[in-house]
């Protein structure tokens, strides 16, 4: 029986089939089921200062951000939309609220997207048949954005609270007067900072319509919390097919946002994995200083993005069979390593050649996998196994 080694060459499994969606195109990315999904951030600048946004999207864009989103609170805002949207890499979706003319001095801005929270929005369904008009005109696809925090007062009132009915008849209210104008270019998003909250409203309104679905746990809170709410939801959620786009909210530079959300999807096979470093957690059998180990083969080896499986291993118990299963990996234990390359001993060395050695032979792996590793961007991610 032969094994397959390293990073499969087949496509991989995934927990379950894409839920089947509308499909809708943001500037030059698809949205829905016949499309992978997308990876959102939103820029934290003052949208107005056109050059400190544009840097920042192109930051997110050299992170691997897919589209990205700007505020849209005043009219200077609206006013820097157009040379945003024009020299951004990526499609730029307009974040409304509250004054719906700035839905419209998007749409005439050329903004791949414009999201819009109906409930906080002016009399904002007395204007669905002019927005759906000039969305139409101009081809601009509408996120409507319900979130708990400013839900329509008349369903709070109703429901008691933004619970995860509340949080769907909102949306499906919005979208049935869409509907009414013959307007279907529509993505949707339910949001709540309650991960079980958020995933019920999300696997309602998948029973209920087939617009595509942008999810989000909104204000997740800091790196670690809000990593933590985000994995468990959407993996949750894309584990049952549902999700189309995603955004990480988190309390941290947007590119962290990024980071994050490409490993989630990454880590459920539904992005192809780059760089992987498997480490084991240390115990006491280990011989080496691992926790050591793997921070200095993950700095060493970062800038390099290719479909690679590295495994560095601290003892002979678990040591070698991962070593062995990896593309490049090393089983450390009395003082030395044994470096393994798909799956062969090619070298032993001693502890202070293992990081050495390691980076070395990623890189030549790296350059006959995918030309000259110097042109390789990215950044490497840690498994502990």
């Amino acid at each position: 029986m032969s094994v397959e080694l390293g990073m499969p060459t087949i496509p991989p499994p995934v927990l379950a089939p894409r839920r089947r969606t509308r499909q809708l195109q943001v500037g030059a990315v698809g949205v829905g089921s016949d499309h992978p999904v997308s990876v959102q951030s939103m820029t934290t600048t003052v949208t107005a200062d056109i050059n400190s946004t544009l840097q920042q999207i192109a930051e997110l864009t050299a992170s691997g951000c897919d589209i990205v989103r700007v505020a849209c609170p005043s009219q200077d805002d609206a006013d820097a939309l157009p040379a945003i949207a024009k020299k951004s890499q990526i499609p730029v979706i307009a974040d409304i609220h509250f004054q719906p003319k700035y839905v419209f001095a998007a749409i005439e801005a050329g903004c791949a997207a414009v999201r819009v929270n109906p409930g906080n929005i002016r009399k904002f369904d007395d204007k669905v048949k002019e927005i759906a008009q000039a969305a139409r005109d101009h081809g601009t696809p509408i996120r409507i954005g319900v979130n708990a925090g400013s839900l329509d007062p008349r369903l709070l009132a109703k429901h008691g609270k933004a619970t995860p009915e509340a949080l769907v008849e909102s949306a499906l209210w919005e979208a049935s007067l869409f509907a009414e104008h013959d307007f279907h270019d529509i993505k949707i998003s339910v949001k709540h900072n309650d991960p079980v909250v958020m995933v019920r409203a999300y696997e309602l309104l998948a029973e209920s319509c087939d617009y595509p679905l942008h999810l989000g746990v909104t204000e997740a809170g800091p790196a670690f919390q809000g990593t933590i709410k985000s994995a468990v939801a959407f993996g949750a959620l894309l584990r049952q097919g549902i999700g189309d786009t995603i955004r990480v909210s988190l309390s941290a530079p947007p590119v962290e946002e990024i980071k994050v959300g490409t490993q989630i999807l990454q880590s459920l096979n539904l992005r192809p994995r780059k760089l992987e470093i498997v480490s084991c957690p240390s115990c006491g059998r280990a011989q080496v200083d691992v926790y050591k180990l793997a921070d200095e083969v993950t700095a060493g080896l970062d800038g390099l993005e290719v479909p690679l499986r590295v495994a560095v291993m601290g003892c002979v118990v678990n040591g070698p069979g991962e070593a062995r299963e990896a593309d490049l990996g090393v089983a450390s234990g009395n003082g030395k390593g044994q470096i393994f390359v798909k799956g062969e001993v090619i070298k032993t060395v001693p502890e202070h050649k293992i990081v050495e050695t390691l980076i070395e032979e990623a890189m030549r792996i790296a350059e006959e996998m995918d030309g000259d590793p110097d042109t390789l961007v990215g950044e490497p991610t840690v498994t502990v196994s």
